[in-house]
């Protein structure tokens, strides 16, 4: 037997690169986006983990830079406060979904907990890619879709 990595059409048919990085992607906030997300993120090989205050599920203190965290609703009155404890780990990666054309409240709510400027700036809005999602599943595919690009240090269609 040897030790060698599958080609693209044995990664067509099932087989798995041996060599995939280590990653994990944190959803906030247990919505029907979330859902679809983790489990398409779980088949992509990320370690999930959803976060929900309101559920008793804090955010982890410990994310490394192997860690994409993706805010499912930009709504919740503790975005401040799950935005503020993700920008101070060492998360690769802070997104919020929401539309380009509408402002988004986690400037203020970053701004009101006294959040630096240059820590705001860190966390990315719109998120994924601009195909259009309209569906809970379509919008977790853009999401994941993104942040694969991103990883992968490709343009991806970011486009708005």
């Amino acid at each position: 037997m040897t030790n060698h990595e599958p080609s693209p059409d044995d990664v067509a048919h099932g087989a798995t690169p041996g060599n995939l990085p280590e990653r994990t992607l944190v959803a906030v906030f247990d919505s029907p986006v979330a859902g679809f997300l983790v489990r398409y993120a779980a088949d992509a090989h990320f370690t999930t983990v959803v976060v929900d205050p309101a559920q008793g599920k804090p955010m982890p203190a410990d994310l490394d830079d192997t860690t994409d965290v993706v805010v499912t609703d930009h709504h919740r009155p503790e975005l401040g406060e799950v935005l503020r404890d993700a920008l101070a780990t060492k998360a690769r990666w802070i997104g919020v979904m929401g539309k380009a054309s509408v402002d988004s409240p986690h400037v203020p709510a970053l701004r009101a907990l006294g959040v630096p400027e240059d820590e705001i700036a860190r966390v990315h809005r719109p998120i994924g890619l601009n195909i259009g999602s309209r569906l809970p599943a379509e919008i977790a595919i853009a999401t994941l879709a993104g942040l694969l690009a991103d990883r992968n240090g490709k343009p991806g269609g970011f486009a708005f």
